[in-house]
This record gives structure tokens, C-alpha cells and sequence, in this order.
């Protein structure tokens, strides 16, 4: 559950036409981990919420089992994120983009708004063609640009090809998406931790280390001593460590408490928020491959102060 005093972060899913958003929000709704979800629409056709999950319904409003809600905002996005930054039981916002939008113009309407954070953008890919799609005529560009812009790529459908064309996919994705981490899914089925961030870091006492689920794999550390947050953070986003996702609390040299956060290769350093213990703390999550915790472990010793 999000503290109090602290920003709700939002995440913008984006991704062309049938490759699995719908999918992956209502795998999110279903899988909550006890996260209060508003996922934010156009119009609640444009984005079918699995009836089962809708318990409400009231104007502009559909209330959700587990806590969650869908609202439209309409043709203003930043009225309606005003409207849900209001709004005490929600801790986390996901907005669905259209197949045809962009999600970092989406992106940039939540810095207009204030109790709001970014998260992250979450482009989601059908691997069977999205290098199709990324050559034709009239969605080419637009797909190009959303795999620019994304921080994760889900590459859904992963069962529709082969084990040696998944392999040249990644490859292909790393030079379209540089910015990203890609990882795999099939039905859109992906951890909430990955997508929406490391929630367990705002529960009371120790993290405890854990699998998210297969394919990936977690490593939670304590760091007592004062650090440099920002070195830190870039650090972990580098490509060596092959972190999905990162985030923490730490004591910084200069400034005091700071929350750390990666996603892909982007890294971001900001206030603590009220009402987290005074210990200094850190997730990581990685997929393909081993977690390198020793490698973690001399960074933090490489930034210490």
C-alpha cells in the first residue's frame, strides 16, 4: 500500500493494435498483490475489462474487485489524472494508450499534475510480428516510436516462434528499444513487481528475498552506510547488470533519504517518502540470466561515502 505523503506512480501501457495490452492490464487487475489499481481509459470500450472483475458501476466509473477502478477521461487526460490524484485509495494509475498513440506524449501529461510520479512506459509487443509491423506502411513509424520511447518491452505470444527467432528478436529489440529491458510473456502474463514497479519496498519490516516467477530473479540488500544515490542508480541501470527493475531507499551523502528507482536503463533519484523506517534498502530484479548479487554488492561498496 502506497504511505502517506507519498506521489502515485503512474505507468503508461502502450503497444499497437491485438498485441496483448488488454491482456496484460487485466492479468494486472487479477494479480494485484493487494494494490489499489485505477487503470484510466479513453472510454471504457476501448479497453474491456474482464466482466468478472467489474463489482460496480457509476457514471464515469466501474469499481473493480480488489480495490480497483476504471474511469474514462475523455478527450482531457490530465482533468481526468487531476480527478484520480484526488483520490486516497488508489496506489498505483495505469493508462492504456490507444494502438495508435504515443506513449511518451501520454507520458508527459503526468508531470502537468501534482501528487503524481512516472513510473515507467510498458510497450507491448507481438513476437510474431512486430518486425512486420515495424516496416509497414502505415503503422511502421508509430511502432518504431513507441519501441523508442518504452523503459520495458513485453514481448507477448512468445510461443508463436521459434527458440532460435526469439533469440534474433531480442537482438532486433535492442537496437529499436535502447532504452528498454525486453522480457517475455506469454498471454501477457507478467509479475506486477516488473511491471508496475517493486511495491514490497513500501510494506513495514524486512524485505525478504524472493522469485517473482520463472525466469526471473530477486535480490534485496541493506545498505547502512551513506552513499552517492545518484552514482548508485546509474550504476544499476548499466547494461552489465541486467536489471529489469530496481528500487530502494538510501541514506545520500548530500541530500539526506532518497528513493532510488530503474527501469531498463532509465534511473531516477527523489525525496523518501514520509512514514518508511530509516534503513537503508534496496530490490533488484533480473530476467535470462543468473542475478549478479556479488556485482551489486561492489557497486554499493564502489559509491559508499
Amino acid at each position: 500500500m502506497r504511505t502517506s505523503g507519498a506521489l502515485i506512480p503512474v505507468t503508461v501501457v502502450g503497444g499497437y493494435l491485438g498485441a496483448g495490452k488488454t491482456t496484460l492490464v487485466n492479468h494486472l487487475l487479477r494479480h494485484n498483490d493487494g494494490r489499489r489499481i485505477a487503470v484510466a481509459v479513453n472510454e471504457f470500450g476501448a479497453i474491456p475489462i474482464d466482466s468478472d472483475l467489474i463489482v460496480g458501476a457509476e457514471g464515469d466509473v466501474l469499481t473493480l474487485a480488489g480495490g480497483c477502478i476504471c474511469c474514462t477521461f475523455g478527450s482531457d487526460l490530465v482533468e481526468g489524472l487531476i480527478d484520480l490524484a484526488k483520490k486516497d485509495t488508489i496506489d498505483h494509475i495505469l493508462i492504456e494508450a490507444s494502438g495508435v498513440a504515443l506513449p511518451a506524449a501520454i507520458a508527459q501529461s503526468v508531470s502537468l499534475v501534482g501528487g503524481l510520479a512516472f513510473d515507467a512506459i510498458v510497450v507491448v509487443v507481438d513476437a510474431e510480428t512486430v518486425e512486420a509491423m515495424s516496416s509497414d506502411r502505415y503503422m511502421g513509424d508509430t511502432v518504431t516510436r513507441q519501441l523508442a520511447d518504452a523503459d520495458l518491452v513485453v514481448v507477448n505470444k512468445t510461443d508463436l516462434i521459434s527458440a532460435a527467432a526469439l533469440t534474433s528478436l531480442a537482438e532486433w529489440l535492442s537496437s529499436r528499444a535502447p532504452r528498454a529491458r525486453s522480457v517475455p510473456a506469454l498471454f501477457s502474463a507478467m509479475s506486477i513487481d516488473i511491471v508496475l514497479g517493486i511495491g514490497s519496498l513500501f510494506a513495514p519490516g524486512p524485505v525478504a528475498p524472493r522469485h517473482v516467477t520463472a525466469g526471473y530473479a530477486t535480490a534485496s540488500l541493506t545498505i547502512e552506510h551513506p552513499v552517492d544515490a545518484r552514482a548508485l542508480a546509474d550504476g544499476l541501470a548499466s547494461e552489465r547488470l541486467n536489471l529489469v527493475r530496481a528500487k530502494g531507499f538510501v541514506r545520500d551523502h548530500r541530500d539526506g533519504w532518497m528513493t532510488l528507482q530503474v527501469v531498463g536503463r532509465r534511473a531516477t533519484v527523489g525525496p523518501m517518502p514520509r512514514g518508511i523506517a530509516e534503513q537503508g534498502r534496496l530490490v533488484c530484479i533480473a530476467h535470462g540470466r543468473r542475478l549478479d548479487q556479488f556485482a551489486i554488492g561492489r557497486l554499493i561498496n564502489d559509491v559508499r561515502l
